[in-house]
């Protein structure tokens, strides 16, 4: 067993070599063949790539010598030449007077000519400048934010055709329409939330003493609508035509006491009703989708015989009525002595609103008259003037009353519809509010 697991000797070993090689060489010989043809071709593939590419740079380098010595010969003749280009930009040298001469104007020239004082422009300039600023190019200046500023006030204040404010202000005519829908956007979409919004905290407790100074309690505001003028639109003109018969756009706005807008939804056409605008609205999906039905915080409700009272709106006939709404009796039915004067407590504290609508229409003038503005921009065209007479309210900045001249139904303005009254109440939880509120009017007012 010892002798069999020995290894072979050297002389065997010898023996053995020159023969294994001698079988295997046969075998490898094919592979090696196919080896060295593989990497001949790789290194054939490599050399093509290479030279191929050599070519190609030759050719760009060549091109761009040829491009260079081209521009460079059109160049040389052209100064040789000695001949001006022509200038593609207009020259609008008499429209540029206005502008530069409104930086002469005094305060009540100032406010004549944009409908805000000096300061107010100065400070919707500050901020939303940074959002109507444009970068300079190579082709041209670009038009300084005042200035465009200045132009979207001036077309709000007046509705003027393009084609005059373009001269006036040097600028084109699509440049005039660009600039309003720009600036328009900016102020929505920059100042909206900051100044049109439901009162809250201190700002509500102000707000529900001053209607209670005017002899009506738990109000936190008076909810109204009116039509905008507009052309008819291309896509279903019959919508938009209102019951006195002309095109126009509802706004609705919830007013303060301080005759500011708290909350606007505009945009719906004109044959819509009161009623249906506002279920559409967001208002009324904020006051229904909570638990408790109410728009204000139910810790500000009052007990009044066992009925809770909450803070609520007012609105007219045209308005549904809900525990955060409010309405007067329909004048239809026979009315007790304590519900007309509920009614008329109603109506006069509700003036705000007329009163809001009065001055919106009376500084922003492109709100009476139709105006060629696109009808899905209609609604941030009013939302901004909403938002620009609130930043006008809330910095003393007053109304003139010559401005409120063409507002009166004799004037140039069209004569708004007759509200629609609504016919859908039924006797429920808000019927019982209202008639709380009605035979306890003054030791409500006492709380």
């Amino acid at each position: 067993m010892e002798a069999a697991t020995e290894e072979p000797s050297a002389p065997e070993q010898e023996a053995s070599g020159p023969a294994a090689a001698a079988v295997l060489a046969p075998v490898l010989a094919p592979e090696m063949c196919e080896l060295y043809r593989l990497q001949e071709a790789g290194l054939r593939r490599r050399r093509h790539r290479e030279l191929v590419d050599r070519d190609r740079r030759r050719r760009q380098y060549l091109r761009r010598r040829r491009a260079f010595l081209l521009s460079s010969v059109a160049a040389a003749l052209s100064l040789l030449s000695g001949t001006s280009r022509p200038v593609w930009v207009r020259d609008r040298g008499p429209g540029q007077n206005l502008w530069a001469a409104a930086e002469a104007f005094d305060d009540e020239q100032w406010k004549a000519q944009f409908r805000v004082s000096r300061s107010t422009f100065d400070f919707l300039l500050e901020l939303i400048g940074p959002a109507i600023k444009r970068r300079r190019t190579n082709y041209r200046v670009p038009i300084e934010p005042g200035r465009r500023l200045a132009i979207t006030l001036w077309w709000l204040a007046r509705s003027g055709e393009y084609r005059s404010i373009a001269d006036m202000f040097g600028v084109g005519i699509a440049t005039v329409c660009n600039i309003v829908r720009q600036v328009a956007c900016a102020l929505v979409q920059r100042l909206f939330h900051r100044f049109v919004s439901l009162p809250s905290g201190p700002r509500l407790d102000a707000t529900l003493q001053a209607f209670r100074d005017r002899c009506y309690p738990q109000c936190a505001g008076a909810i109204g609508g009116t039509h905008i003028p507009i052309a008819p639109p291309r896509d279903n003109p019959d919508h938009y035509i209102n019951r006195s018969g002309w095109h126009s756009v509802i706004l609705q706005a919830v007013v303060d006491h301080n005759v500011r807008f708290t909350d606007v939804y505009a945009g719906w056409p004109g044959s819509s009703n009161s009623a249906t605008v506002l279920c559409s609205s967001d208002l009324y999906l904020k006051a229904e989708d909570r638990p408790d039905g109410y728009l204000f915080p139910r810790e500000r409700s009052l007990l009044s015989d066992g009925v809770e009272i909450p803070v609520h709106l007012i609105g007219d006939a045209s308005f549904p009525l809900k525990p955060w709404l409010m309405k007067g009796y329909s004048e239809e039915q026979q009315l007790s002595p304590e519900q007309r004067r509920f009614s008329y407590t109603v109506s006069s504290a509700r003036s705000v609103v007329d009163a809001a609508f009065t001055r919106l229409k009376g500084r922003w003038r492109c709100l009476l008259k139709k105006s060629d503005i696109d009808i899905s921009m209609m609604p941030r065209v009013v939302a901004a003037c909403c938002v620009l007479h609130n930043v006008c309210e809330a910095r003393g900045d007053g109304f003139l009353p010559e401005w409120s001249v063409d507002t009166s139904p004799s004037g140039a303005c069209l004569r708004q519809p007759d509200p629609e009254a609504y016919a859908g109440d039924t006797y429920c939880t808000a019927e019982v509010i209202r008639d709380t509120v009605t035979y306890n009017l003054l030791s409500i007012l006492q709380y």
